[in-house]
């Protein structure tokens, strides 16, 4: 039995090298996963160096988690690790996108391509947050520019019609950013008909007081008009019909010389 406890002590040191690595990976993975967060929300503030900074940490980390499990690669699959490059290629997509800079491919990201696809994915949710904070301050162009690149993302997501085996989980992921979209779509849609509401009901007080003038001054004409016919020979018949302001003189009681709205 000597053999077998040869053998078991092999197993042995073989299932101790693969939890280290397990345990270095999931604890990269974690700060990964942190890196890229900041990344996204510095963008988010504007803060352009501090996501050039997080970035660079994310992709230092990146490679670090690919080299320390190259000799594992079932523990480089496995979800957790996955999940960690997948927020890696959400932060540099969506910082790319915010900024208007082209997008990394996945070659250039050192990923799989079921991973980006998956990362693109979630970069819905951050472009909506990114509309939202910018229809706070009112409808802009811009909001309509990061809708056209979600519908984008979305229709090259809806055409991956693969098992999920091959996609992990890909198409759960597309379902939830058409939710997304659609709600965003309907919040502009709110945003740019309140600003058209806005901009007509910004009409200003002098053109209101000019109308109401108008109004004021066709009243006091009509009613003179009305008055100085009536000594003249009784109510005439533009009364009702106001022809006074429409043809001065023609009421056929005075002449347009003694109309008021005539001599005027």
């Amino acid at each position: 039995m000597h053999k077998l406890e040869s053998i078991t002590e092999n197993i042995r040191r073989n299932f101790d090298a693969r939890t280290t690595a397990r345990d270095k990976a999931l604890a990269t993975a974690r700060q990964l996963t942190r890196a890229c967060s900041l990344a996204i929300r510095a963008v988010h503030r504007s803060e352009a160096e501090t996501m050039i900074a997080h970035l660079a940490e994310a992709r230092s980390l990146a490679d670090a988690l690919r080299a320390d499990l190259t000799n594992h690669p079932d523990l480089f699959y496995a979800g957790y690790t996955q999940d960690a490059l997948k927020e890696f290629v959400e932060a540099n997509v969506t910082c790319a996108l915010i900024q208007g800079q082209p997008l990394s491919t996945p070659q250039e990201l050192n990923v799989a391509d079921a991973t980006y696809l998956n990362g693109l994915a979630e970069v819905v949710g951050e472009l909506r947050r990114r509309t939202l904070d910018i229809l706070r301050h009112g409808y802009s162009a811009e909001a309509e520019r990061l809708l056209g690149i979600m519908d984008d993302i979305y229709s090259v997501l809806v055409t991956m019609d693969y098992p999920d085996a091959i996609t992990n989980g890909l198409r759960r992921q597309t379902d939830i950013a058409r939710s997304i979209i659609e709600k965003t779509r309907g919040d502009i849609t709110f945003s740019l008909r309140g600003e058209h509401l806005r901009k007509e009901a910004a009409c200003p007080l002098s053109q209101t007081r000019e109308i109401d003038t108008w109004r004021a001054q066709v009243i006091a004409i009509r009613w003179s008009c009305t008055l100085t016919c009536w000594i003249a020979g009784g109510l005439p018949r533009c009364f009702w019909r106001w022809e006074c302001l429409r043809w001065p003189g023609r009421c056929g009681v005075i002449t347009p010389t003694r109309c008021m709205i005539g001599a005027g």
